[in-house]
């Protein structure tokens, strides 16, 4: 017979209120340069490999392409992912001190 332990349970449940919103521990954010994205110089439909490869699915396929930092998680795919290398990952200050 298996016993429960309190203990353990209590660190699987979610926080309330989270809804995998990254918050503030995301290391580095991706930034993009209009100027150099496919999508947005041609003004069509182009590329958004940077939507097709994001775990999150937070990349709109849309002219101008946008990422909504309110839930990603700072993983850096898009930037890896992206031919014209229009999007970079700037990292935060408080993490360099």
């Amino acid at each position: 017979m298996e016993t429960k332990d309190d203990n353990l349970s209590a660190m699987c449940k979610p926080a309330v209120g989270e809804a995998g919103r990254t918050g503030d521990w995301r290391d580095a954010t991706p930034v993009i340069d209009p100027a150099k994205c496919i999508a947005s110089v041609k003004n069509r439909p182009a590329c958004y490999l940077c939507w097709l490869y994001c775990p999150e699915g937070i990349v709109t396929a849309a002219v101008p392409v946008k990422i909504d930092l309110e839930y990603c998680k700072g993983c850096g795919i898009c930037a890896e992912e992206c031919p014209s290398k229009a999007i970079t990952m700037v990292m935060h200050e408080e993490t360099r001190k």
